[in-house]
């Protein structure tokens, strides 16, 4: 990335989504790989929700992880300030707009399948999982010019 690319990349980013248990966690740790480290990059979303274990399985697969991540709200997040937001679903982008009314915030809504919907063998779940991820994967590199994840982390 040269040096002219990476200022004009945001200083902060939250991935914001309905639960932050699926796309925006993915999101996070697709971006926390790929993006350069002085990034402040978060995630968050709308409402509470419960941790997903197909978003490890496919998150192993790159060599990434969420860690011992839980997710978040967007309320929750004690003045924190992001130069943009991505939004992931409707209601999502929704809320990010509310937020634009009082901050000077870039909003972006890349919409974004869930996959939770996917019904089937474990297999055809995990296809699912895999095309957002690597749906979000190939967005994030265009988007903020960075390298694309590559299987295994490599």
């Amino acid at each position: 990335m040269t040096l002219e690319a990476r200022e004009k990349l945001p200083r902060s980013v939250l991935f914001l989504c309905g639960m932050n248990a699926i796309r925006s966690p993915i999101a996070e740790a697709i971006a926390r790989a790929t993006l350069p480290v002085g990034i402040f990059i978060a995630s968050a979303g709308v409402r509470a929700g419960q941790r997903d274990p197909f978003v490890d399985a496919v998150l192993a697969e790159h060599g990434l992880s969420i860690g011992d991540h839980q997710p978040v709200r967007l309320e929750d997040l004690e003045d924190a300030y992001f130069d943009l937001i991505v939004t992931l679903a409707p209601e999502a982008h929704h809320a990010a707009l509310e937020l634009t009314r009082s901050m000077a915030i870039e909003v972006e809504y890349w919409p974004t399948a869930d996959p939770s919907a996917a019904t089937g063998t474990r297999e055809r779940i995990m296809e699912a999982y895999r095309d957002v991820r690597d749906r979000l994967a190939a967005r994030i590199a265009e988007r903020f010019h960075s390298e694309e994840l590559s299987p295994g982390g490599e």
